[in-house]
């Protein structure tokens, strides 16, 4: 069988480019928005085997303290709550900002924020942060204890819906721009990620 060489002509060859570069324009970017999903993904599986490392030392430090119930006194309960900050800080006593909220947790975390604050719901989760009382320029570090009078911001529901689940000992807290990961019982922080919210 032979072939017959088809014969285009200018006018064919225009619609035919405008015909394919739309098609790959749409592949490149569905591979890069592929890439960038999966780059994500791993940095979120990353973001949550550092809070599973975290939990396990924490649970660690914590069974050697004497159990505490909800009847407890008060000064029982802070006592414990003292006891525990000190332990979990001797045990991570070299912890540093960026243990659990890595380069590519980071990363994953600051693109599902920023797809909440441009998407449609953006303008809703910037007036739930805007609500709040975040604190100004002030200081935070690993290992320091977030004082339960201290001022914060809601984390709207649209962007914790795109942020890994925590388990509840841990909470996420916004403070002033920074994404604050606080351990909700001993009061430590135990990572933040600054300069996150646009």
């Amino acid at each position: 069988m032979r072939w017959k060489r088809l014969n285009v002509g200018p006018m064919n060859s225009l619609l035919l480019a405008a015909f394919l570069i739309p098609c790959w324009a749409w592949a490149a970017q569905t591979t890069v928005s592929e890439k960038r999903m999966h780059e994500d993904a791993e940095g979120f599986r990353d973001f949550s085997n550092g809070v599973l490392k975290y939990v396990k030392l924490r649970n660690s430090v914590e069974a050697h303290l004497r159990q505490v119930k909800s009847a407890d006194s008060p000064e029982n309960i802070d006592l414990h709550q003292q006891e525990l900050a000190r332990g979990i800080r001797a045990a991570r006593s070299h912890a540093r900002r960026g243990d659990i909220f890595t380069s590519d947790a980071s990363e994953a975390i600051r693109h599902a924020i920023r797809s909440v604050f441009q998407g449609a719901q953006g303008g809703a989760a910037r007036a739930t942060i805007q609500q709040g009382e975040p604190l100004g320029q002030r200081v935070r570090r690993v290992n320091g204890v977030y004082l339960d009078t201290a001022p914060y911001t809601t984390v709207p529901p649209t962007l914790l819906m795109k942020l890994p689940p925590l388990p509840d000992i841990l909470a996420y807290r916004l403070v002033g721009r920074d994404l604050v990961l606080l351990d909700v019982t001993s009061g430590l922080v135990v990572d933040f990620l600054p300069q996150v919210i646009p």
